[in-house]
């Protein structure tokens, strides 16, 4: 094996950096190989032009007899790109994307063929529905399912394939995906807010959620990564001592973009554009050979659909660059895992960002009252947000020093929270004072006026408001960002349904509107006040003030999970048509099994390399410590034997400790996987797996470190984290 480690350096080293010759200005192929509203009005008639942008922008179904033509437009589009086939692109609850590829060719009787393609094969396809987790609402034997075509995100040609956003169903109704839910919560936030908002402003008829995510990821060497079966299997590394350089000096972050790196991001751009992702930051992260990735803000289905795809763009184009992308939450023990910050907000039909301060005192009442309603939905439903985000990588991340705590908390800054601490202290309604502009630092010499935002930035919150929006940051690099993304859709509708209600009452018992709304406001300011926190949420001081605030501390998946299960999340996603009791009990039975299999799997690989390739080398090692010792005692006097010979001893003897360690820890491990297997109920099978066999991990992993400091670096068997680390 320390032979393929050697070869993986040589390989590693010998990599030359290929330029990336951007083929013309960005704005001349952005979108290319997307069916976007330009090409839809190039292509569509325009009854069924019209009929799509209604469908987008209203809800309204589309007439099957207009789906035949979009999708004759579609075949004709994607074929001058050069595709062959299509397929229904989906998002199952695999966490991943799905496609089943279709030939457009029909054959005839004369032995040719017509390229075919019909409405019936846009909107609604079949794909094996038992084979994908289903939380056991589907059975083998029960393999019917749908995919059914989203209007409202574009299709898109990948790899001369013509790909169709879809949701997927099973034959009874439910949804398999994390698509359906989204959707659903965007109606329910839409018909909500849109309530509220026309309080202030009768034009205002659509309110939909708005993303912006930031993607973080590992870059690894391909051969590197191929020398590292637990990399290869698990996504991270399950062994590997510290390098003597790793994030100390914070010297990689917002550094000089390494040659072969940015090449890869250069090239992913490209591809990204074309697709219509509007990928516009990209820089260093934190630890070595950390990237983050970051686009324009979206409509949020879109914005999702996009991750998904971007995730499958770095992992596609890295391959080209002889790299591998890492999106596991903390691929390196040490130093900082990888997270997905979710900037999340909500625009109007009349083009108004409603978590933008205002310029007027309507404006600010407005924004004011829009806060309000957000902090009273994270203050009841936060452990559901905690449980949005949870997952066996993520625990490994969330409260590390390097990323939010699982406890879930709000900051405003100090701006806008004396703010509310004003507005709490008045005793009735009175209009608030206009957006005055923002405050500068202009005391540098030879420096521009700098503008300050209305609030600082607190990396340490797990949602955080920045200025027009709140950066959900507790969200793991390899999620799925749905999920989190309908959780607080749907507790930000349900909280809104309840302030319309409470102040129709008062309006209802003859108070003026504005006071009306102004009497709810003042009272979920103060009620909101435990959710609420301006300082470090790492300290150990918070957490011994957010348990007397009652906040919740789950800080791992199965304390997570139970409350998505709830009646009172139950009761939430039931109202507002989102998920039902079966679905909500399936999918937490998904993540569930998915917790138990990656530990478990985890377990395996851990296993099969301390046994089969640490522990046969550290012995090799040892043996030739001993037959050194056993050569210097024949030719040397016993006085200057045991002075030589002392530190082999020593070390032979501290080898055998560690192999001693590694034997006996890999066997409880096993036993204890064994009793875990055995367990039925589901919640209390991760249970044991957390408590048994995870547990066990963390003092395997002390020996094999501590032996990989006293092996010979030529017979160790795994690439080191100072190889790992640092691209070459």
């Amino acid at each position: 094996m320390a032979t393929f480690r050697f070869i993986a350096l040589e390989k590693t080293l010998g990599r030359k950096v290929e330029a990336v010759h951007y083929p013309s200005k960005v704005s001349d192929y952005y979108g290319s190989m997307t069916f976007n509203q330009s090409v839809m009005h190039e292509y569509l008639t325009e009854e069924a032009y019209r009929a799509v942008m209604n469908a987008i922008e209203t809800g309204e179904s589309i007439d099957r007899k207009i789906t035949d033509q979009v999708a004759s437009a579609m075949k004709a589009w994607a074929m001058e790109k050069g595709a062959t086939h299509y397929t229904h692109w989906f998002h199952p609850l695999t966490g991943s994307t799905a496609e089943k590829h279709d030939a457009f060719i029909n054959p005839l009787s004369n032995g040719k063929a017509l390229e075919h393609f019909q409405g019936s094969q846009l909107i609604q396809q079949e794909p094996d529905a038992s084979s994908f987790p289903s939380g056991g609402i589907r059975s083998t034997f029960e393999a019917r399912g749908y995919t059914a075509w989203d209007p409202t995100s574009p299709a898109f040609i990948l790899d001369h394939t013509l790909c169709i956003p879809t949701i997927f169903v099973s034959y009874t109704g439910e949804s398999l995906d994390y698509k359906t839910p989204l959707l659903k919560s965007m109606a329910a936030l839409d018909t909500a807010a849109t309530e509220v908002c026309r309080y202030f402003d009768k034009s205002i008829t659509k309110v939909y959620p708005t993303l912006g995510w930031e993607q973080e990821y590992f870059l690894v060497d391909e051969a590197l990564y191929a020398a590292r079966p637990d990399l290869v299997l698990t996504g991270k590394t399950v062994f590997g001592h510290a390098s003597a350089k790793d994030q100390q000096l914070s010297d990689h972050y917002f550094g000089t973009i390494n040659d072969r790196a940015l090449a890869f991001m250069q090239d992913l751009e490209i591809e990204s554009h074309k697709l219509g992702i509007p990928l516009k930051t990209r820089h260093n992260e934190v630890a070595p050979s950390q990237f983050e990735c970051a686009p324009m803000f979206e409509e949020v289905n879109v914005a999702v659909d996009h991750n998904q795809l971007l995730m499958h763009m770095l992992e596609k184009v890295a391959r080209k660059h002889h790299f591998r992308v890492l999106l596991h939450e903390k691929p390196y023990a040490g130093i900082n895992g990888s997270g997905k910050h979710n900037n999340w907000s909500m625009a109007t039909n009349t083009g108004v960002n409603l978590l933008a301060p205002g310029k007027t005192s309507k404006d600010n009442f407005r924004f004011i009252t829009i806060l309000a309603n957000i902090l009273m939905a994270v203050r009841d439903y936060e452990e559901l947000l905690r449980a949005s985000v949870a997952s066996e990588g993520n625990d490994l991340r969330l409260g590390a020093n390097e990323a939010p705590p699982a406890i879930i908390s709000v900051f405003l800054g100090r701006q806008i929270t004396k703010t509310l601490d004003e507005i709490e202290q008045l005793p009735e309604y009175k209009e608030l004072n206009g957006h005055n502009g923002r405050h500068v630092i202009k005391n540098i010499p030879k420096i521009p006026e700098i503008l300050l935002d209305n609030t600082d930035r607190n990396r340490t919150s797990p949602f955080a408001f920045t200025g027009n929006k709140f950066e959900f940051r507790a969200v793991g690099s390899s999620a799925n960002t749905a999920k989190p993304m309908f959780v607080l859709n749907t507790i930000v509708a349900e909280q809104m349904t309840k302030f319309k209600a409470e102040v129709d009452a008062l309006m209802e018992k003859g108070m003026l509107k504005d006071a009306a709304i102004f009497n709810v406001v003042k009272s979920y300011i103060q009620a909101s006040k435990a959710i609420r926190f301006e300082g470090n949420s790492y300290s150990s001081e918070w957490v011994e003030e957010a348990a007397k605030r009652g906040l919740s501390n789950n800080r791992n998946t199965p304390d997570a999970l139970p409350e998505f299960i709830s009646e009172k999340s139950v009761a939430l996603f039931e109202k507002h048509n989102v998920l039902s009791r079966k679905e909500l009990l399936a999918r937490n039975e998904i993540k569930l099994e998915k917790y138990i299999k990656k530990i478990q799997i985890e377990a395996r690989v851990l296993g099969d390399l301390a046994v089969n390739h640490i522990l046969p080398t550290a012995i090799q090692y040892q043996n030739r410590l001993i037959e050194n010792a056993k050569g210097l005692k024949e030719i040397l006097d016993a006085k200057s034997f045991q002075q030589l010979s002392k530190n082999e001893v020593s070390t032979i003897k501290e080898i055998s400790d560690h192999v001693a360690g590694i034997k006996e820890g890999v066997s409880e491990m096993v036993e204890a996987r064994k009793k875990a297997n055995a367990i039925e109920n589901t919640l209390e099978k991760a249970v044991a797996y957390r408590d048994t066999v995870l547990s066990r991990f963390e003092d395997i992993r002390r020996h094999v470190d501590k032996l990989e400091l006293l092996v010979d670096d030529n017979l160790w068997p795994l690439p080191k984290y100072r190889e790992l680390l640092f691209i070459k």
